[in-house]
């Protein structure tokens, strides 16, 4: 059957994440965006776990659904996951590295759950922090069960991945040691896209995917992962570390530039830098002189050993779209969290599940439950037809999809009393 997964999210227990964010809204939206399968999140919190276990029930071997949708086929399923951050000094450098986690059952995930217990804090945050090595973190996942999988999770972002300019790694290799083997995939993250990981060959042989990383539940699904293999924790593992496209669809990615690292500048300073210009400046913003923080493009550029637009065999297809908040919002000329673009985004999504809207129904269809100028907008992400303004050092990019219209300038003086 065809899966829309989600795999990675965070929930009331994760620092910066609504309080909205729990198992039962996350069930509710994730039926409204159309997604099979989404991650638990958090599960190595306990009053997280707990809620794991109190409220939902295994439907399928490793999949839950919540207890009060037992008995309804289109409910959607849980896995079990988390995200852990390792920090640690590691040769000349202080490593910082986010990892993603998934949990075959409860008992293996409580197994982690304890022995992370025993190293570190795990009631201070959704997403603890640790201070021993990713490989170590490794070790831990695969000792608790022979099934259960760590994946770097954003491994491009600056900060807080296996690959970020400011704390990661040249290599897999160097972070993992001899445990690689066991790393059958990474998160691209919203920054980067297939085809930029596709210019270095080292990941030739690493299953590239991508999730939401969603603090909020209107987050869900911004970016997933399409198989078609049948509703099972195994199932669904396998095709991750198999990379057939037989079972391994697509990835629904972001167009990489909207990302809030993909080009290189300093925020402060309203600076944005290509990667050339931020050689030339020696890497330092060009306004105060203090470093810029090098974004995702620039970092695959040093690590790159292909030119880009190279073509991989065998890999695993992707699609980029923008979110259909977004998309309403651009058509409105009001911004994403407006009440009018919230209420447009529910009436729509009550007749069609967004991933439907955005990926599957023709025009036609489409301007049966919408504006025209949304439907509009729907096609022109769909051909790439798509403007945006890059995202760097924390700041999303920003989109354009219509030309702005200018209206014509009313003749004789303006009667002050009208501008009222």
């Amino acid at each position: 059957m065809r899966i829309i997964a989600d795999l990675h999210i965070h929930t009331e227990y994760s620092r910066a994440t609504s309080p909205q964010m729990t198992l039962p809204t996350i069930s509710t939206w994730a039926r409204r965006k159309g997604i099979s399968v989404v991650g638990t999140g958090d599960f190595t919190f306990p009053a997280h776990l707990k809620a794991i276990e109190e409220e939902l029930e295994e439907r399928e071997d490793g999949l839950f659904t919540l207890k009060s949708e037992a008995t309804k086929d289109d409910a959607p399923r849980f896995m079990l996951t988390t995200e852990v951050s390792n920090i640690y000094k590691l040769g000349d450098k202080t490593r910082k590295v986010h990892s993603l986690i998934f949990a075959p059952s409860i008992k293996a995930a409580k197994k982690i759950k304890t022995e992370l217990g025993r190293r570190g804090n795990i009631l201070s945050d959704g997403r603890p922090i640790f201070g021993f090595t990713t490989k170590e973190l490794l070790q831990i996942v695969l000792d608790a069960d022979a099934n259960a999988m760590l994946i770097p999770a954003h491994a491009w972002t600056p900060w807080f991945s296996i690959f970020g300019s400011k704390s990661g790694f040249d290599t897999i290799e160097e972070c993992f040691g001899e445990l690689s083997k066991n790393i059958y995939a990474i998160e691209t993250g919203l920054s980067s896209d297939p085809q930029m990981n596709h210019r270095i060959s080292m990941l030739d042989k690493i299953t590239l995917i991508s999730n939401s990383d969603a603090h909020s539940p209107s987050k869900l699904g911004r970016e997933a992962n399409v198989f078609e293999t049948e509703l099972s924790y195994l199932a669904i593992t396998s095709a991750i570390k198999d990379g057939d496209k037989k079972n391994f669809l697509y990835t629904v990615e972001f167009f990489p530039e909207e990302g809030k690292y993909h080009h290189d500048g300093h925020r402060a300073c309203g600076v944005l830098l290509k990667p050339n210009e931020t050689r030339s400046h020696g890497g330092k913003c060009p306004v105060c002189a203090r470093p810029v923080t090098v974004g995702v493009l620039n970092r695959i550029d040093e690590l790159a050993d292909r030119d880009c637009g190279v073509t991989v065999k065998n890999a695993i297809p992707s699609k980029a779209l923008i979110p259909l908040e977004e998309i309403i919002a651009e058509s409105m000329g009001r911004g994403v969290k407006t009440k009018g673009v919230a209420t447009k985004y529910m009436e729509i999504t009550d007749k069609a599940t967004e991933f439907d809207v955005l990926m599957a129904l023709p025009k036609d269809a489409l301007v049966e439950i919408m504006d025209e100028r949304i439907a509009e907008g729907i096609m022109m992400v769909r051909s790439g037809d798509v403007k945006i303004s890059p995202g760097f050092d924390g700041e999303f990019g920003k989109i354009k999809l219509f030309e702005e219209v200018s209206l014509p300038k009313p003749k004789g003086r303006r009667q002050m009393g009208l501008l009222k």
